[in-house]
C-alpha cells in the first residue's frame, strides 16, 4: 500500500452501523480519507461529519475502493486504463465479468470504464428470418433502448470482492437522451445502486448508421433533454462519454463539419460537466476533415487535427476530453508516417486531455481486446515517456478518480 494514505488493518465480518461488513470486504481504513473527509476511530467521516445508517457503509466501500484502486496502481505496471468498453452487445450478451477481468484483463489492463450498450437491436423475423442479428448493420429493424443494461451492470459488479471492484468504473447508459425524463432514469440508478457508477455513456447523439435505426424522436445536441442531463452530471460530478460524429455520412469535402458548431454550443452551456468526446467525432464513414487543395480561400476549411487544436486551445472548453477508441479510429491516425507525425504533435501539445480506449464490444478474449492498443503502437513509440503515461494511464485516473469522490459524496447527501 502507498505508506501516506493510511494504515489496513484486517477485520473480522461483523455489523457496522447501517450495514454488515462482509468478509470479502473486512477492512478497516485508518488515515486519511481519500474520498474527501476523515477517519475517526475506524469510522468513516464524510465531509466533516459521520454519516448514518446505509450512507456509513457507502462511505465505508467508497473509501475502500479508492484504496483498493490505489493498491493496483501501485502493485502493477498495467500497459493502459481503458476508458471506452462494452461489456455486452446489441442484444445484451456478453462475458461474465469475472472472466473478462481473469482472463481477458488479466495484468496487462489496470482500470476499465465498463457498460453494456444502451440499444437494443430488434430481431425482426420479416427482415431478417431465422437470422438472429447481433449488430446493427446486420438488420434493417429498429433498435431501441433497454434500459435494464444499467441494472446488469450493477449487479456484476457488484458480485465481485472490492479488490476486484477497483478495477472497474461502471458508467449508466442506459437512457434516451431524447427524452426529458431521461435524467430521472439517471438519478434513479444512482439512488438503487449506491456505490457503483461513476459516469454516463457511451451514450448517442449522431452516429452514422445508428441514429436513423432508432425507434421514436431522434437525439440532438441542441435538445433540452440533454442539457437536463448535462446539468445533472455536473451536479452529481459524473463523466460524461459522449458519441456525436463531427458531420453527416458522405459529406461536401471543405464544408464545415455540420454537428461542429452544435458541439461548441452545448460544451459552452455546460462549463462544468466534465465530458470525453468519443472517437474524437469521427467513425466509419465520418473520416477526419481534410482541406480540399483545389477550394478557394473563402471555401477551405481546416483539417480534422486543426479542429480538434482549436477547440483545445480554446479557453472556453477546459471541461473537454477526447477518447481515441475504436479501430476505425486508429486506422486513421497510423494510417500514414504523416497520420502519426500529426497525431502525435498533437498529443505532445495537449498530454492532459486525452484518453486511450478500445471500445471493444463483449471481448471475447485477451488478443482481440489488445487490438486497438496494438495499432497504436507507431503512436506509443513516437510519443515522449511522459505524454504516453498520461494517454494510457494518467488522465483515466485523474478523471475517474475525482468522478468517484464526486459522485459518492453526492450520494452520501441525497441517498437515505
Amino acid at each position: 500500500m502507498v505508506a501516506r494514505a493510511g494504515k489496513i488493518r484486517r477485520q473480522k465480518p461483523g455489523r457496522i452501523p447501517g450495514g454488515v461488513i462482509d468478509a470479502s470486504v473486512a477492512l478497516v481504513y485508518r488515515g486519511p480519507s481519500l474520498g474527501g473527509g476523515y477517519t475517526e476511530g475506524g469510522r468513516v467521516i464524510a465531509n466533516g461529519c459521520a454519516t448514518r445508517r446505509g450512507g456509513l457503509w457507502r462511505a465505508v466501500a467508497g473509501a475502500l475502493a479508492i484504496l483498493a484502486s490505489a493498491a493496483w496502481t501501485a502493485a502493477a505496471e498495467p500497459l493502459f486504463n481503458d476508458a471506452h468498453c462494452h461489456l455486452t452487445n446489441y442484444v445484451q450478451q456478453g462475458p461474465p465479468l469475472r472472466e473478462f477481468l481473469e482472463q481477458t484483463m488479466g495484468s496487462k489492463v489496470g482500470r476499465v470504464a465498463l457498460f453494456g450498450i444502451p440499444l437494443q437491436q430488434t430481431w425482426s423475423y420479416e427482415n431478417s428470418g431465422d437470422f438472429a442479428p447481433t449488430y446493427y448493420l446486420q438488420s434493417d429493424a429498429p433498435l431501441y433502448y433497454y434500459s435494464f443494461t444499467d441494472a446488469v451492470i450493477a449487479m456484476a459488479y457488484r458480485s465481485l470482492p472490492t479488490e476486484q471492484q477497483a478495477r472497474f468504473d461502471p458508467m449508466i447508459t442506459g437512457f434516451n437522451p431524447a427524452d426529458m425524463y431521461g435524467v430521472d432514469h439517471i438519478r434513479r440508478v444512482l439512488t438503487t445502486f449506491p456505490g457503483v457508477f461513476e459516469g454516463i455513456g457511451e451514450f448517442t447523439i449522431h452516429k452514422e448508421f445508428v441514429s436513423s435505426k432508432v425507434a421514436g424522436a431522434k437525439a440532438s445536441l441542441a435538445d433540452p433533454a440533454l442539457d437536463r442531463i448535462l446539468d445533472f452530471a455536473a451536479e452529481a460530478g459524473l463523466v460524461v462519454l459522449l458519441h456525436s460524429d463531427i458531420d453527416m455520412p458522405f459529406a461536401k469535402t471543405g464544408a464545415e463539419p455540420v454537428y461542429l458548431s452544435q458541439m461548441k454550443a452545448l460544451l459552452a452551456r455546460h462549463p462544468k460537466t466534465t465530458i470525453i468526446w468519443a472517437h474524437g467525432g469521427l467513425g466509419r464513414v465520418i473520416h477526419p476533415v481534410e482541406a480540399e487543395a483545389t477550394a478557394g480561400p473563402a471555401e477551405r476549411h481546416p483539417r480534422h487535427v486543426e479542429i480538434i487544436e482549436g477547440l483545445l486551445a480554446d479557453p472556453a472548453y477546459p471541461n473537454l476530453f477526447f477518447d481515441i477508441s475504436w479501430d476505425e479510429v486508429a486506422k486513421y491516425l497510423v494510417a500514414t508516417p504523416d497520420a502519426v507525425k500529426q497525431a502525435t504533435a498533437l498529443f505532445e501539445r495537449f498530454p492532459d486531455r486525452f484518453l486511450f480506449g478500445t471500445d471493444e464490444v463483449a471481448p471475447k478474449d485477451q488478443q482481440s481486446y489488445m487490438h486497438v492498443y496494438d495499432m497504436y503502437a507507431p503512436i506509443w513509440a513516437a510519443l515522449t515517456p511522459a505524454t504516453s503515461e498520461k494517454i494510457r494511464l494518467g488522465n483515466y485516473a485523474r478523471l475517474f478518480d475525482d468522478a468517484r469522490r464526486k459522485v459518492r459524496a453526492w450520494e452520501q447527501a441525497n441517498v437515505h
